[in-house]
């Protein structure tokens, strides 16, 4: 089981002896979970982007170190020849020096104009977007990510997403369309192309690529409210045979039907339906399951979260083979269901135990489940599972963690 990368790291004291106890309630509960710290780099040559850009910089940086060096000599030389010491002439005025003039003008702008060129000739390459190309649609939300595969259209109706895990194909440009549901997000995997404002009613088309196969790291680069750093995704990329039998497999998928009377079927029926009479709210109001009638689009598409290894948008990973069903993970997945803004600073999923949660800045007061029904929830989600041959983790390896190992 693998927790967040370190998000209470710091120089943050805890004060008093309310704040040692909750810190050592933290560790205890932390014990034992293994954690991945993706490391993550614009200069991952495997991705065409970073490419073009680290040549491009190589040039200006080259011209740079020149500049430095022909600036400092000029300085020092300067200084050394003319030191008041060795000369108490007034100094020559070179007023009127037109050749002086137009070199301290022409030299600049020489400069100027072939850092320009680099510039744009990098721009050109990098926001050329090849219509032939895989598309992925990126909706980011305060404090999530939803992928959608515009050309896969599912066999239940509508189009294949996947809630904060992209799945794209290695060895090939995908056009990856991002726009926001709220505020302006920041769309951006390092390894695998730069950076993209999610701006609300707007639109913007770029081309991402990798040739190495693995999962990958994602943020939000624009501060966009409390839970900012709890926004993160996965970019797992996959060799294109296997790509294109998990997209076919994600087009065929209908969530599967629970045995009547099991732990998975009482959870259906809470999801769908929730419970009227504490106030519990049904989660299909605002979540989608490709193959039943839950269709909400104000939450994460929840289609293939038995397959998925991340929750609550990157703040816990479950790398382990046993996934959410490992007893710490479980745990976990329990207390996100139960009280997810608690868990979460800004979550808008509703609370379910009873307690008081912000919606715009108004309080709303949560409705109730008992521990039994958030449990069945979390088994009828875990149910929710691509065929074993189209699982997108088996086998990837987590690139930029300690271990050069895949997952199970």
């Amino acid at each position: 089981m693998n927790t967040t990368q370190d998000r209470h790291r710091g120089t943050r004291r805890h004060v008093g002896r309310t704040g040692a106890l909750a810190a050592a309630l933290g560790m205890a509960l932390l014990s034992g979970c293994q954690q991945v710290r993706q490391s993550i780099s614009i200069g991952d040559m495997s991705s065409a982007y970073n490419r073009e850009i680290w040549w491009m910089s190589l040039w200006a940086i080259a011209l740079s170190i020149i500049i430095f060096v022909g600036v400092s000599y000029a300085l020092f030389y300067t200084v050394s020849k003319f030191r008041d010491d060795r000369h108490g002439a007034e100094p020559a005025q070179f007023h009127g020096n037109n050749r002086l003039e137009v070199a301290l003008v022409v030299v600049p702008v020489i400069i100027v104009f072939g850092l320009s060129v680099l510039a744009v000739k990098s721009l050109a390459v990098v926001n050329n977007v090849n219509a032939e190309a895989p598309k992925i649609d990126v909706l980011g939300r305060q404090f999530w990510w939803n992928f959608g595969y515009p050309a896969a259209t599912a066999a239940a109706g509508g189009v294949v997403t996947n809630g904060n895990e992209m799945i794209m194909p290695a060895a090939q440009p995908v056009a990856v369309t991002v726009t926001s549901g709220d505020v302006i997000h920041g769309f951006w995997a390092p390894n695998v192309g730069g950076q993209r404002a999610a701006m609300p009613a707007v639109k913007k088309t770029w081309m991402i690529d990798s040739d190495r196969p693995g999962a990958y790291q994602g943020n939000c680069s624009q501060l966009c409210g409390a839970s900012h750093a709890n926004m993160r995704y996965k970019v797992v990329v996959l060799e294109q045979a296997r790509y294109t039998a998990t997209l076919n497999a994600m087009q065929a998928y209908r969530a599967p039907e629970p045995a009547p009377g099991s732990a998975e079927a009482r959870g259906y029926a809470l999801f769908m339906q929730g419970k009227p009479s504490t106030g519990a709210v049904a989660c299909a109001s605002c979540h989608r399951v490709q193959g039943t009638t839950a269709a909400g689009a104000a939450g994460p598409d929840l289609s293939f979260f038995g397959t998925r290894r991340t929750l609550g948008a990157g703040i816990w990973e479950a790398m382990t083979e046993a996934h959410w069903t490992d007893e710490k993970a479980a745990a976990e997945l329990h207390a996100w269901l139960k009280h997810s803004p608690v868990v979460k600073p800004g979550s808008l999923m509703p609370r379910y135990d009873g307690g008081e949660y912000l919606v715009q800045g108004k309080s709303v007061k949560g409705g109730t489940l008992t521990d039994t029904e958030i449990d069945d929830i979390a088994a009828y989600l875990r149910s929710l599972q691509l065929p074993a041959e189209a699982d997108y983790w088996k086998g990837t390896p987590v690139m930029g963690a300690p271990t050069a190992g895949g997952t199970p």
